[in-house]
């Protein structure tokens, strides 16, 4: 499945209606982002019952300030609604296939009974 344009009016219904839903905030100006882009890219097609979301930070700025996104890329891992991952910064291939597999083994229940 190719990325997902998120905006202002998809942004949450996206994140609470799919189980697990990667988010890269960016820009076109962005060096680190372009780098990225083609990673973002090719995970969404190797995990087609994963969606992966793009937010242009520029056209989206009121988004990225609910956010609290300081510095891009950002990514974001949401998974059955809540969010489990955010970190500034382009990641490697191996790397971001490693989140991948981290968010399809976490444990939203476990995790919330851990902490109440």
């Amino acid at each position: 499945m190719a990325t997902q344009v998120l905006t202002g009016d998809n942004f949450e219904s996206t994140v609470l209606d799919n189980d697990i839903v990667f988010v890269d905030f960016w820009a076109s100006w962005c060096g680190p982002c372009r780098m990225f882009a083609p990673v973002y890219e090719a995970a969404s097609q190797a995990h087609p019952d994963i969606v992966f979301g793009k937010v242009d930070t520029e056209a989206e700025r009121t988004l990225a300030a609910a956010a609290k996104i300081s510095s891009i890329p950002t990514l974001m891992a949401f998974k059955q609604g809540n969010l489990i991952f955010s970190q500034p910064g382009a990641m490697a291939a191996p790397a971001f296939d490693q989140l991948v597999e981290a968010v399809r083994a976490f444990d939203v229940e476990q995790a919330a009974r851990e902490s109440a």
